[in-house]
């Protein structure tokens, strides 16, 4: 009798243990399947949410060591985000760094992050990071140069100092606007000037060429001195860096290294975008308003003149066409 009551006791332990067993395995493979699920929905809203524009994505750095690595360049710039690539700039031939590198950040904000923590110090040796210049301007006169004053062009007169402060002011902090008029009459010749007090927003604003402020398409680029202007003409010359141009290549990257600059053929900044009078003589290129008046040659440089064919910029086949 007792030893009948011990069997079936035992019996009964064992397929409590089995059930248990069989419970613990299906919460195990509710859990793989969840857990899965999970990771598919987070690749699948990764997929369907695409990344900002790499070029946005993308810093400049200047002035490093030539003993610093990749590995060191990543170490201290991924403390402000992730980053996708990172490299430092080698000679193909002799392998020595040229000087630069590139770090890209997975979003816009993380380089926004590292921007706001300036100055940069990478192996003890103080850096130079600035947002990457595409390929495509890299070659452009004053690309790469370093300013707080920015043209913008293409403005209404239903457009005033306001419109731009709030809008250009989501970028830095300003310390002037100047809406140019004519000389001799309050007239507004459709374009302006903006100075902030960093460089860098500068920098931000002018990666997107054309930026809509009051309802109307503007364009922006930045503003070169006369010094500045005939600094980027004697690069184009093959001044520092033998206006080979390049980036990223085999010619050098803002006068970092290897045989080139930023200089490149195209025609002189400084010849019509100023004519060389920037803050002096009689204005801005003296082409008269902006949007509709006279025929311009605002920014002669690659891809033609400003408004296409001569036409004025509230016309025709130019970015604006009218309203």
């Amino acid at each position: 009798m007792h030893l009948a009551r011990w069997s079936l006791t035992r019996d009964e332990n064992r397929r409590r243990t089995r059930r248990a067993a069989s419970g613990c395995a299906d919460s195990l493979r509710v859990c793989a399947r969840s857990a899965v699920s999970h990771r598919e929905c987070a690749m699948s809203k990764e997929q369907q949410t695409p990344r900002e524009p790499e070029q946005l994505r993308k810093l400049f750095i200047g002035g490093l060591s030539f003993e610093t690595t990749d590995e060191s360049l990543r170490a201290h710039f991924e403390q402000w985000g992730t980053l996708t690539d990172c490299v430092v700039m080698r000679d193909p031939n002799t392998k020595r760094s040229r000087g630069f590198g590139f770090v890209t950040y997975s979003s816009v904000n993380e380089v926004d992050a590292a921007m706001d923590a300036r100055p940069h110090k990478v192996d003890g040796r103080a850096v130079e990071p600035k947002r990457a210049v595409s390929r495509e301007d890299s070659s452009k006169p004053g690309a790469h140069s370093t300013v707080k004053k920015m043209f913008v062009g293409g403005i209404k007169e239903d457009t005033d100092e306001e419109h731009l402060r709030e809008y250009f002011g989501q970028f830095g902090k300003i310390d002037e606007v100047n809406i140019m008029t004519e000389k001799n009459s309050d007239k507004r010749r459709g374009f302006a000037f903006i100075t902030f007090d960093d460089h860098d927003a500068v920098d931000r604003i002018v990666i997107q060429k054309y930026h809509t402020v009051n309802g109307h398409n503007c364009e922006v680029r930045k503003a070169l001195s006369r010094e500045e202007m005939n600094r980027v003409s004697v690069n184009q010359r093959g001044g520092y860096g033998g206006g080979r141009g390049g980036y990223g290549g085999g010619d050098g990257y803002n006068g970092y290294g290897g045989n080139g600059g930023y200089g490149g053929g195209g025609p002189n900044y400084g010849g019509n975008f100023g004519g060389g009078n920037f803050g002096g003589g009689g204005g801005y290129n003296d082409f008269g308003n902006y949007n509709n008046q006279s025929p311009s040659n605002y920014g002669p440089m690659k891809g033609g003149n400003y408004g296409s064919g001569g036409r004025s910029g509230g016309g025709g086949g130019g970015p604006y066409g009218g309203e």
